[in-house]
């Protein structure tokens, strides 16, 4: 068994209130969490209009595969115009 995360750092240029970041987090969190069934949850930043961390967490069988979710993950995160990634860290536990 294999657990594996990654978490993103997210600058948010667009946003211009809390009301506009929540948004814009609550749409990636679902499109991860219903595209690819994975755990995810905003796990920092949570009070500042432009900036966001966004964690996804996914327990597999095969490390590779593991590593081809988190790719796909990543993908998904970074076509997204309304967020910039600014830094990665994937972690396998």
């Amino acid at each position: 068994m294999v657990v594996s995360l990654i978490s993103w750092q997210l600058s948010l240029p667009e946003c211009g209130s809390l009301k506009d970041k929540r948004q814009v987090v609550r749409s990636l969190k679902e499109r991860l969490r219903k595209r690819f069934n994975v755990s995810v949850a905003e796990t920092a930043h949570h009070d500042v209009w432009r900036r966001a961390e966004i964690t996804a967490v996914l327990v597999a069988t095969d490390g590779r595969f593991a590593e081809s979710v988190l790719s796909r993950l990543d993908d998904l995160v970074d076509a997204d115009p309304r967020a910039n990634i600014t830094g990665t860290r994937r972690e396998a536990l």
